[in-house]
């Protein structure tokens, strides 16, 4: 069906609308890749390298997507990444994981999220929370504990992230808090999108740059950049550190990050349960390869011994099959449900995954498969010198 005003045909509609109803600076928020963004770009444009091999007859009338990701069925193999502070809707994370419900799918959850991981909890139950390595030990358990209590299936701990926010274009500007400094500095780009404005009048709110989930849920929350602070001044993890926390954690464990053979098998070792090939959508260090270029390396490293997702440029159902059949067992998104969630609140993310789902079930027709599971690397032409970090 053609786009519509209450229904977009792809995730680049999607994305045009989210930039004209968005004030500048929080749509430069949600595009930006870190310096001159090469890896955000090339996580996008390397599907297109990739091409497909149809067949034209004996094709399957009806197509199974359904699968399993960290114990969860879900009715196809997308999932939503975890993405921090959510001022592009004022229902933020409630709404897209409601959309995910709806969409029979999981959700994935920031510790860094504007909305209380009970709440989204309560709409969604098939939901990952997502911790990074902030404070100690004791924080960070008791961080998963209290996502454990607010109905969380699985934890992912995500390691793609160095503190580089350097962007050759600028970064846009981000307040520490909505005080009269801040609204008075944004207020010239919130006039010319009048409807940004209603959305959050109608909800007697202001975007809330508070992040609720780092600590009790009876603590006052700390604002986005003292959380930030709180990140910066923890020491990296260790390898005996997600030890530690994977058997405390004791359920579903995935980390987050990976894009090299040798630490794909290092997780294995650990006890992680799932693996996801991401380069955190292009915003830790430029010049990493798209992360659809090092996932056949890790599917050869780790075999079956681990569930391996890919996170990163997914904008069309076309591309997750080729992930699929390079060996992710499901894929994450986070800048096109964000993309829906700001051209149309919860109906925007359910439209993104309706358009993906179908997209899926297009190209598995096309294919000639039945179900996600036939999916092999014969269905892809893969360019020579297209995967990386085979052996490393």
């Amino acid at each position: 069906m053609a786009s519509t005003r209450t229904w977009f045909e792809t995730v680049a509609e999607a994305q045009r609308r989210a930039r004209k109803r968005l004030p500048r600076g929080v749509y430069q928020a949600l595009v930006a890749g870190t310096e001159a963004g090469v890896t955000m770009n090339d996580n996008v444009d390397a599907f297109g390298e990739l091409k497909i091999r149809p067949r034209v007859a004996d094709l399957p009338a009806t197509r199974d997507l359904s699968t399993t990701v960290m114990g969860q069925q879900i009715s196809f193999p997308v999932l939503i990444s975890p993405t921090g502070v959510q001022a592009v809707h004022p229902d933020g994370e409630v709404a897209v994981a409601r959309a995910a419900a709806g969409a029979g799918t999981a959700m994935g959850l920031s510790s860094f999220a504007s909305k209380p991981v009970e709440e989204v909890g309560a709409v969604n139950d098939k939901l990952l929370f997502q911790t990074y390595w902030v404070g100690s030990r004791e924080e960070i358990l008791a961080r998963a504990e209290r996502a454990r209590s607010a109905g969380a299936k699985g934890l992912i701990v995500t390691l793609d992230w160095v503190f580089d926010s350097r962007r050759d274009w600028g970064s846009p500007f981000i307040p520490e808090k909505l005080d009269l400094r801040a609204m008075a500095r944004y207020a010239p780009q919130v006039a010319l999108r009048p409807g940004y404005l209603a959305r959050w009048l109608r909800s007697r709110s202001l975007p809330d740059l508070g992040v609720p989930n780092l600590g009790p849920r009876e603590a006052t929350p700390p604002t986005f950049f003292g959380a930030y602070g709180q990140w910066i001044g923890t020491p990296p993890p260790t390898w005996s550190d997600l030890a530690w926390l994977r058997e405390q954690w004791g359920g579903p464990f995935m980390i987050k990050g990976i894009t090299r053979p040798d630490d794909a098998r290092r997780a294995v070792d650990v006890g992680a349960s799932a693996i996801s090939v991401s380069n955190h959508g292009g915003n830790n260090l430029d010049s990493t390869p798209a992360s659809i270029r090092c996932l056949p390396g890790v599917v050869d490293a780790v075999g079956d011994q681990v569930e391996v997702l890919l996170d990163g440029g997914i904008r069309r159902g076309s591309d997750v099959v080729k992930a699929l059949a390079l060996g992710a067992r499901a894929v994450l998104i986070g800048r096109a449900a964000l993309f829906g969630m700001a051209a149309g609140g919860e109906r925007g993310v359910t439209n993104v995954l309706e358009i993906l789902r179908q997209g899926v079930s297009e190209t598995l027709l096309g294919l000639g498969h039945a179900s996600l599971h036939e999916l092999s690397p014969e269905d892809i032409l893969v360019p020579a010198g297209f995967a990386i970090d085979r052996k490393v």
